[in-house]
């Protein structure tokens, strides 16, 4: 079905732009459409793809397969003219697990490290002489691109539960890093998310790594253990001593971590990362235990990993003026967020920490107005801007200006400015040196970081003249 021209509606997006690629790499006519151009379209153009800006009926004119991004409405022009042709429809998800089939592939599943843990597998695989594909939903710095088709037999995807499109892989194997509740607008409860995570459980082929040092993975890992049905090869992580593969003598710093890892009582080695965070060590650990899984050589699979790089978004370094460091995160749910500064305060040591947040979605704004600001206080400082609504309606009741008024009952200094520019000002104004700005969200407030570094360059040039 893939093997023949591919027209792609909604071909910017991370997801969408991996698959094309791949294609492409693979040989087979790609052709798209997108709202708006981007650096990623114009990669995929030099790549050989034929994409066009705005969405027209014509452009699917030679297609023999569609592939829709979820953000497409159905009222979408293309869209409709291929249902009616009856040219056949695919979504992100479905045309991901055709591109998986013939593979041992390894779907990375779980609320939070997804893009980071995906990563790190694709990079410690490579390190053992493996060359593997990968599909991720963010690009990691060692490769300079979210996807690559390679020649070796394992296939890596980053699996979004957002939407529970990720029970269509049925993957040869599976990593879990933890389940707790995000994506409202599609989780009615906590029981439905552990529902349709144990869904993807059953999905799973051969191989389920999954953390226990995670609440929601805990109660996942020990319904596998129950299932008598379930004929899974079931790997534990985490620190906890009932894990199969355990971290211990963690040892974190400003410019990455240390720690040991011990599979089933034998001590495998030491592993040092370049990257700070203590998720990080175990996102490392969900790889290495992958890798494990696979068959892959360990002392190879540590060595990967040391020289792992980091992945865009995730706590990446901006740039540095007047000793002030300026960070762009993707934190968009409480739990990132209090892992960001948490990473943040081994960095910054005796500076301030700045946030400038944007709230992502209104719904899940609301459901976390309290965890929003209660991560937040951990800051020194907090600049809110307006909620990133990310196509939803507006909901009552979800404010920014609600999350400032509980971080300032918390004693943290806050700001609700829905100006950007006054709030790029706020941070400029209020950082020293040794401090650390960070802009944090899943929306556009990503593009903040230049104009900051900018400014505080003009303020540093200003003060000497």
């Amino acid at each position: 079905m893939l093997n023949e021209p591919v027209h792609f509606i909604g071909i910017g997006g991370a997801g969408m732009s991996a698959i094309a690629r791949i294609l492409l790499d693979r040989g087979v006519q790609v052709s798209g459409s997108d709202a708006k151009d981007s650096i990623v379209i114009a990669s995929l153009r030099t790549l050989g793809a034929k994409i066009e800006i705005g969405h027209h009926l014509d452009n699917i004119s030679w297609a023999k397969t569609v592939v829709v991004s979820a953000a497409i409405k159905v009222s979408n022009p293309e869209l409709k003219a291929a249902l009616e042709s009856g040219i056949p429809v695919l979504s992100r998800a479905q045309s991901l697990s055709e591109l998986m089939k013939g593979y041992r592939s390894v779907a990375v599943a779980g609320t939070h490290g997804k893009t980071t843990t995906t990563s790190m597998l694709a990079v410690a695989i490579q390190e053992c002489g493996v060359d593997p594909s990968f599909a991720i939903g963010g690009t990691p710095n060692d490769s300079n691109s979210n996807s690559h088709h390679g020649n070796g037999d394992i296939f890596i995807a980053e699996a979004d539960e957002s939407d529970s499109s990720f029970l269509v892989y049925n993957p040869f194997g599976a990593i879990i890093t933890n389940v707790e509740i995000d994506h409202v607008d599609h989780f009615s409860s906590k029981k439905q998310l552990q529902e349709t995570f144990f869904d993807f459980v059953n999905s799973i082929n051969e191989f389920l790594v999954i953390c226990i040092d995670d609440a929601g993975g805990n109660e996942l890992a020990n319904s596998v253990k129950s299932d008598k049905k379930l004929n899974l090869n079931l790997i534990t992580y985490g620190e906890s001593e009932s894990a199969q593969v355990r971290i211990s003598h963690v040892a974190t710093a400003a410019n990455g971590s240390f720690f040991r890892i011990t599979w089933q009582g034998v001590v495998l080695g030491e592993v040092s990362l370049n990257i700070p965070g203590r998720h990080n060590v175990l996102n490392a650990t969900a790889a290495l235990a992958a890798g494990l899984a696979l068959g892959l050589n360990p002392n190879q699979l540590i060595l990967g990993l040391s020289k792992f790089q980091g992945v865009r978004r995730r706590f990446e370094l901006k740039g540095n003026v007047r000793d002030i460091r300026v960070f762009d995160d993707y934190a968009h749910h409480p739990t990132e967020v209090s892992a960001t500064i948490a990473t943040a305060r081994e960095v910054v040591e005796e500076g301030k920490i700045i946030v400038i947040f944007q709230p992502h979605r209104y719904s899940r704004t609301l459901a976390f107005t309290e965890g929003f600001a209660s991560s937040l206080a951990d800051a020194d400082q907090v600049i809110l801007l307006d909620i990133y609504g990310a196509g939803e309606e507006s909901i009552p009741g979800a404010s920014s200006s609600v999350i400032a008024e509980k971080i300032r009952a918390l004693g943290t200094k806050v700001d609700f400015e829905p100006s950007i520019v006054t709030a790029i000002e706020l941070a400029v104004s209020a950082a020293n040196a040794n401090d650390l700005i960070i802009t944090m969200g899943a929306g556009d407030v990503t593009s903040l970081g230049m104009q900051i570094l900018t400014r505080l360059a003009e303020a540093a040039n200003s003060d000497e003249s």
